[in-house]
């Protein structure tokens, strides 16, 4: 299985099925301020954790993308990974979020440039692109810095409980990016 290393004591790896109990214990700890941009996070439990790391599987042993846990100091403190590749316009998107307590330190930052170097070099795509609620500055922030471009708002693209929400689209180009050597 992959590994990418990020930092000292910091570092990307596949979700587990025995990631599911810390996990969920790292959503409870968050639920409040996840459930306003992500619709996801408003009910889920142990069952549904476990579930979605049983996809995660599924889609890494399809490659069809991955969903990845990050590790800090030996503990979960986030998730990243990518929606699903579309091998035919050779694009993907990517999602993401992180605990409250590890925000500010450019984690996610580090996070989402590796998986975009992977989409370009090992499985050579031409487009990623990322969504984010419009009021979730941190989020957005992350493509901004990364050097995606904003290119819209899809209206009402999410449905939360009894209301939509917008969702700004970024998106960036083989041509466009720079690894971090470059930067």
């Amino acid at each position: 299985m992959f590994r990418f290393p990020l930092g000292e004591d910091l570092y990307l790896r596949p979700l587990e099925m025995g990631d599911a109990e810390e996990l969920q214990a790292l959503i409870e700890a968050n639920r409040e301020r996840l459930r306003r941009s992500m619709p996801w996070a408003a009910e889920e439990g142990l069952e549904q954790t476990t579930n979605f790391i049983a996809l995660t599987r599924r889609q890494l042993a399809d490659d069809n993308g991955f969903q990845a846990a990050i590790v800090y100091a030996g503990r979960i403190v986030g998730v990243v990974g990518f929606h699903g590749i579309d091998r035919e316009h050779r694009s993907t998107s990517i999602g993401y979020w992180l605990d409250a307590e590890h925000e500010g330190r450019g984690t996610m930052t580090r996070a989402v440039g590796a998986l975009v170097e992977h989409a370009f070099t090992a499985w050579e795509l031409n487009r990623v692109e990322i969504c984010a609620a419009p009021e979730n500055r941190r989020s957005r922030a992350i493509p901004e810095r990364l050097g995606f471009r904003e290119e819209g708002t899809r209206r009402e693209a999410e449905r939360l409980s009894d209301r939509y929400l917008d969702s700004v689209v970024y998106g960036v180009l083989a041509s466009e990016w720079r690894s971090d050597a470059d930067r």
